[in-house]
């Protein structure tokens, strides 16, 4: 229809019968009309055209137009829709204004007609009569082209540019029709998600109508506003209203592009051999690529899906670190990162040196390797450590150090460290043992019996001392016998001397801490008298011990060799007894 009122309106006026075909042309010399073959078809609120042109034998001033009614066989006597005459006054009412003629100059003989704010009931069959300037010519032609007006079904025009977030679009909507009837009305409702239709906040719209001939006008709104994410996905409608209650509109869905920050989601503290599970997700449209790093370190997680989840099952202690989601939106980057912390314990560690000095100090440090720290303390065989010369830290930072000042031979035994980890407590131990130089006890001493000097040197030390004797230097011929007891060692000396005149015996004990010199007294004795024999009972006493010390296992090996030869001579006079009883 829009194509063919613009035919019609471009034309000269002398090719519209060539436009049209002639449809029993002549009823009468010199009078003929041409209209278009078949029905014509408008929809209601729209505009149609009757395309017309006639012959007369007498100047045409005025052409008139009827509708004939479905009983009617013609209509001319009837009140007219349109007089070309502007002050004819007996128009029908509800086609006054409606009608007009395409060509204004009837001499041009083109009958044509538009009729504007169709509405159904114009439907029908349209009567033409020609009126000339001599009063009485005036003829009525008997063809009638016919006009079906049908429902509204066409929609207004929507044109949607990009829309990105943050700045200003403008859609346009164009009604239907290109008729210059009366101008509908356009307005815009938006539909959020799950709401009810509304307007765009701080939208603007402006409507403007375009002439594009005579007969021809374009109607378009426009609505601008800022486009934002709460506008995707929700529904744009332009709504065309024309007169009589006449409407239609037109519904599109709402694309606009627009990203959000990346967001992590998921536990960051996991335990060590528990699974880690992480998702992130970015909120954009069109979809970002999204990508994993961990500390710098690429992973094989990416997508392009808006959102990855990244999964380690199984996570080791090396699995803590900073995790690192990177979203790529149309040539641009945007990061966003965690901490993961990975729960774990070690077994406790003891360092430190554990053989001290006496005198020097303990400094012992019990140190766990986990997340989140240990809590640890320190004991004693046991008992907690708070003497004053003892400092202990505990704490929760995964370490603790105890020290002991001015080490003493009771400070040795066992330390022990207890670390707490989420209420469970595991120990581990060392144990320290208190080393101190060597010295010589009472009772070291020297005997001089005849020729024959013989002397003892008890010494004590830890680690056990070494016993010198620098008496032997110069000498070959002597024996030394050696006797430990715990931390104490006996060393007994015998030696053949010629020149009693200026005798000193040194005992030398040394160990890793140090050395102790003591000159040894001898005592002289004469003869071989069982009170002369030792000069004191103590010497005697400790000589006795070292000498059945050392003849005790021969004693014993001479009384076993004696105790079988008894049973091996018993059992021999017993086979000899019975032997004779035999006889």
């Amino acid at each position: 229809m829009f194509v063919f009122i613009w035919l019609i309106v471009s034309l000269p006026s002398n090719n519209v019968t060539d436009a049209l075909q002639w449809t029993n042309p002549c009823h009468m010399d010199g009078y003929c009309v041409a209209f278009n073959e078949g029905e014509i078809r408008a929809e209601a609120g729209l505009c149609a055209v009757i395309p017309c042109a006639f012959t007369s034998l007498f100047a045409p001033e005025h052409i008139i137009w009827y509708k004939c009614e479905s009983y009617q066989d013609r209509c001319d006597n009837s009140k007219e829709i349109f007089h070309s005459d502007k002050n004819k006054e007996n128009i029908q009412p509800g086609f006054k204004g409606r009608v007009s003629l395409v060509e204004p100059d009837v001499a041009q003989k083109n009958c044509s007609i538009i009729i504007n704010d169709l509405k159904e009931s114009d439907s029908g069959r349209y009567q033409l009569r020609i009126e000339g300037k001599v009063t009485g010519e005036a003829f009525s032609y008997k063809e009638k082209p016919t006009l079906l007006v049908t429902e509204l079904n066409q929609k207004p025009s929507m044109m949607i540019p990009p829309l990105t977030e943050g700045q200003q679009v403008t859609l346009t909507c164009t009604a239907p029709g290109l008729c210059s009837g009366s101008p509908p009305k356009i307005t815009w409702m938006w539909r959020g998600k799950g709401k009810k239709d509304s307007h765009i906040i701080g939208n603007t719209s402006a409507l403007k109508t375009e002439n594009l001939t005579a007969f021809t006008k374009r109607h378009v709104s426009t609505l601008t506003f800022n486009s934002s994410a709460d506008h995707h996905n929700t529904k744009i409608t332009c709504k065309v209203s024309f007169t009589g209650g006449i409407t239609t509109e037109e519904t599109v869905t709402l694309n606009v592009t627009y990203v959000r920050k990346p967001q992590i989601s998921g536990r960051t503290t996991v335990k060590e051999g528990d699974d880690l599970n992480l998702t992130c997700s970015v909120d954009s449209v069109p979809p970002s690529v999204i990508k994993w790093t961990k500390s710098g370190t690429e992973t094989n997680w990416q997508e392009n899906s808006g959102h990855v989840s990244l999964s380690i099952m199984n996570v080791t202690a090396e699995g803590a670190g900073r995790y690192i989601c990177t979203a790529t939106y149309q040539n641009d980057s945007m990061t966003e990162e965690i901490q993961v912390k990975v729960n774990y314990r070690r077994r406790p560690q003891i360092t430190g040196n554990q053989m001290i000095k006496e005198g020097d100090a303990l400094n012992l440090t019990c140190s766990v390797d986990s997340v989140p720290p240990s809590l640890i303390m320190w004991t004693k065989n046991s008992l907690s450590m708070h003497p004053s010369n003892r400092t202990s830290s505990p704490n929760n930072t995964g370490s603790a150090t105890l020290v002991v000042f001015n080490m003493t031979v009771g400070d040795s035994g066992q330390y022990i460290c207890a670390a707490t980890y989420e209420n469970i407590t595991e120990t581990t131990y060392v144990d320290v043992k208190v080393t101190w130089a060597p010295k010589v006890l009472n009772g070291s001493e020297c005997v001089l019996r005849s020729d024959v000097l013989t002397c003892v040197c008890l010494s004590e030390g830890f680690p056990l001392p070494t016993i010198q004797w620098p008496l032997l230097k110069g000498h070959t011929e002597y024996s030394i016998t050696r006797v430990v007891s715990n931390h104490t060692v006996n060393s007994t000396v015998t030696i053949t001397v010629e020149n009693h005149g200026n005798i000193s015996v040194e005992c030398v004990s040394s160990n890793g801490n140090g050395e102790a010199k003591e000159n040894l007294t001898v005592l002289w004795t004469k003869g071989e008298g069982t009170v002369n024999t030792c000069a004191t009972f103590n010497f005697c006493f400790k000589v006795l011990i070292a000498v059945g010390f050392l003849l005790a296992p021969i004693i014993f090996c001479l009384f076993m060799k004696f105790y079988r030869y008894i049973i091996h001579l018993e059992l021999n006079l017993h086979f000899q007894l019975q032997t004779c009883i035999q006889i």
